[in-house]
């Protein structure tokens, strides 16, 4: 289980994270939040990718801090724009580089290049650069070169903020028949029916937890507040 205990963290004295204490036990937890309420930097202080100034990120025994590669083979990270993680030629090679570091050797690679490949649709692209994919499919890659390694969780930061309506529907199904826990910062509010548990996050804190059909009207209420806090000023 995920876990953060007194998680704090700043910018050029800028603080974007105030003293975050959570438990993340659900299958599916959504993250929602205005731009600029610190979503992002708590995503990625789920496996490591920002280390907290103050507090610790824990899975299990090991913690970001102290054990940053053993956590982040367990927790797999897809960003907003899918273009940031196509880094090979080819489709296959990018999804094989991700199982370089297990040491699997060629033919359980194959295995599962192929395995995710299939699964994911993108069998007959495989020999494709991966930059000339469409953006759904661009997205699918990037879920598929994560998966690939078999993670315990999966972190998305914002994973449909740039498709269109059907793509993102594509993305919503795919996230939601995974078996991994699905940890969805998203500013999608659709996206959350049917999930777990969703954080409200503000000014760096979480200010409500709770069930969807709870969590999302009382963002909403607070945005509309804040929009018309806005306008009288």
């Amino acid at each position: 289980m995920l876990r953060l205990e007194g998680v704090s963290h700043s910018y050029d004295g800028r603080a974007v994270l105030r003293d975050v204490t959570l438990d993340l036990a659900e299958h599916r937890i959504g993250v929602i939040g205005a731009n600029g309420s610190g979503k992002s930097t708590l995503a990625r202080t789920l496996n490591g990718l920002v280390v907290p100034d103050v507090g610790t990120v824990s899975l299990g025994e090991w913690n970001t801090r102290r054990h940053a590669r053993r956590v982040r083979r367990r927790v797999g990270f897809v960003f907003s724009d899918a273009s940031h993680q196509i880094i090979m030629p080819t489709v296959a090679e990018d999804v094989e580089i991700g199982l370089r570091s297990l040491r699997l050797g060629a033919e359980e690679t194959a295995r599962r290049v192929d395995r995710i490949l299939e699964r994911f649709g993108l069998d007959s692209h495989r020999d494709h650069p991966g930059h000339l994919l469409s953006g759904g499919q661009k997205q699918l890659l990037a879920l598929a070169s994560v998966l690939v390694t078999e993670p315990e969780v999966l972190v998305c930061d914002e994973p449909t903020t740039l498709l269109d309506l059907r793509n993102t529907r594509m993305v919503h199904r795919t996230l939601e028949r995974l078996d991994q826990q699905v940890v969805l910062f998203t500013h999608d509010l659709d996206l959350l029916t049917g999930f777990d548990r969703v954080l409200v996050i503000d000014d760096g804190r979480v200010v409500f937890d709770g069930a969807p059909g709870e969590a999302v009207p009382f963002y909403v209420d607070r945005m509309e507040r804040a929009d018309r806090e806005e306008a009288d000023r």
